[in-house]
């Protein structure tokens, strides 16, 4: 009797894969680009415009973009720009056939990660793309790490917010209970309970859970 394996509970799912979006009106560029990126362990999409982008794009994806500067429609710059007015947070690695160093200061102060200019070798671009791959993972991971921090936040009191903002200042028991007009004895049983609830250790645990809160506070996700 044949028998099915199922698959073991402890096993986790496979991870997608990350995505290099290439973005090229040329179509024998965008052709080369993407067979040589396609040798890296990613998922390739190939495309012909800025707006053709807009609408693969999808969010949560860990990735990067090879764009180039010069198309029609919307230009490599534009689309640069519309991604920040969109909160779309993805490294982009521009392609140039023109050494135009006023286009190239506007990019990298646009964040990007470096700007191209052709001809480039295929290595230069692959270490590129891996650079800023690993960029991007580790900005999701902080993103999601300060949204953990930030839901375990929320489920304190504000008595306990209050504790844990002196205490992250190095304030001792003593000197945050004559801050608050409170008991020791109080300020323990709030600082344990704040601490049970912010699922940290110890105090050097609770300052990068605080740094965290304020980096989403500031806007800023790394």
């Amino acid at each position: 009797m044949p028998t099915t394996t199922l698959p073991s509970k402890r096993e986790k799912p496979a991870l997608p894969l990350p995505v290099v979006y290439v973005v090229d009106d040329d179509p024998d560029v965008r052709r080369s680009v993407a067979f040589l990126v396609s040798i890296l362990d990613v998922e390739v999409r190939a495309l012909a415009t800025a707006e053709a982008f807009l609408e693969a794009w999808r969010p949560g994806d860990v990735g990067c973009l090879i764009l180039d500067v010069r198309m029609p429609g919307m230009s490599g710059l534009e689309l640069q720009e519309q991604m920040q007015r969109l909160g779309i947070d993805l490294p982009i690695i521009f392609v140039s056939g023109h050494g135009d160093i006023p286009m190239a200061v506007r990019a990298m102060r646009g964040g990007a990660v470096d700007f191209l200019t052709k001809p480039y070798s295929d290595q230069d671009l692959l270490d590129l793309i891996q650079r800023a791959l690993q960029t991007h993972r580790d900005s999701q991971q902080r993103r999601r790490e300060a949204a953990t921090v930030n839901a375990r936040f929320a489920l304190l009191t504000q008595r306990e917010a209050e504790v844990m903002a002196l205490a992250v200042e190095g304030a001792t028991n003593k000197q945050i209970a004559g801050e608050l007009g409170i008991s020791i004895k109080t300020v323990e049983t709030h600082r344990a309970r704040l601490m049970e609830k912010m699922r940290v250790e110890n105090i050097a645990e609770l300052c990068r859970a605080n740094q965290l809160l304020q980096s989403i506070r500031n806007g800023v996700s790394g």
